[in-house]
């Protein structure tokens, strides 16, 4: 059975809270499994989730700040400790690549599994799959920072009624959707386009061309918010977003689900996140994340 969703596993920025750990993200994608910005504790956060290392198939690191990074030293090395059985590929900004060895040999261990190497350096696709196509695009952050989009390919939905009016039916259905042609039917007179879904994953940044290429018409788009809005200045001055710029960027990409996340310890209520980005005009369904919760992909329309 196939399963799209989202599992935060951390949601402070900076500094970890009583309440939340450091970031930390897995997408589940229909048997594959991406994790992005693991941050310092990020390997007991999987305990407490769920979430296996053989879970991992892609790391997908946005920057070389430690609260994005600090735990890959540990998820790298469980994933050969628990000798997981199908190679893993990280990506993340060439720029850190220092950084990047200097957290897969912090300390001595026995490689057991096959970690690819595939470094970020311009916008562009990282990655095609049979089920997706997974691209990066530059951030506006103090040092380099790139976020990630997964595109389904485009697929077909067959329209019952069309089948029927043209007198298909039976093994000729799947004919016709093998073939693209059936005694003069075409496959366009008896379907439609089925769009596929797309995910976004956007971290520290103030607002750039980038944001709001990752966010256009995403399904589901988590995205910091690491400020409310009568600290813009701040947000601005640090290379973040607030909550409202964030819910602003939502509602012009068509965004169906909005997840803010990689809240300030400065702030207590954080439902006060929520009521920014009603206000700036985001009318989808909106997730104030939250440690270990899990969260859907909306279903097609």
């Amino acid at each position: 059975m196939s399963v799209r969703e989202l599992v935060v596993l951390g949601t402070a920025s900076q500094v970890p809270t009583r309440h939340r750990n450091h970031n930390g993200y897995l997408l589940r994608w229909d048997g594959q499994g991406l994790l992005f910005d693991p941050g310092e504790g990020t390997q007991r956060q999987m305990l407490r989730a769920g979430v296996a290392a053989h879970d991992i198939d892609r790391i997908c690191v946005t920057h070389f700040h430690g609260d994005h990074s600090l735990g890959l030293a540990g998820v790298i090395q469980r994933i050969n400790l628990d000798q997981v059985p199908h190679p893993v590929t990280a990506h993340y900004p060439a720029s850190g690549q220092r950084f990047f060895e200097r957290l897969r040999y912090a300390t001595a261990y026995r490689e057991t599994v096959k970690l690819t190497e595939s470094p970020v350096a311009a916008d562009g696709p990282l990655a095609v799959t049979d089920t997706f196509t997974l691209d990066a695009y530059r951030l506006s952050h103090p040092v380099e920072s790139y976020g990630y989009r997964l595109t389904e390919p485009d697929g077909r939905r067959i329209l019952p009624g069309k089948l029927a009016a043209h007198g298909i039916k039976g093994p000729d259905v799947g004919r016709i959707q093998r073939e693209g042609v059936l005694d003069g039917v075409t496959l366009d007179e008896v379907s439609e386009i089925r769009r596929g879904q797309r995910f976004a994953f956007v971290m520290d940044t103030r607002l750039c061309e980038g944001v709001h290429a990752l966010a256009e018409g995403a399904d589901m788009l988590v995205i910091e918010s690491t400020f409310l809005d009568e600290d813009v200045r701040l947000a601005t001055d640090h290379g973040h977003l607030t909550a409202g710029q964030a819910a602003s960027v939502a509602r012009d990409a068509g965004v169906r689900h909005l997840v803010l996340t990689h809240f300030s310890q400065r702030y207590s209520d954080p439902a006060e996140f929520e009521r920014q980005a009603r206000a700036a005009g985001f009318d989808g369904e909106l997730s104030i994340a939250q440690d270990l919760m899990r969260v859907p992909i909306p279903k097609r329309t």
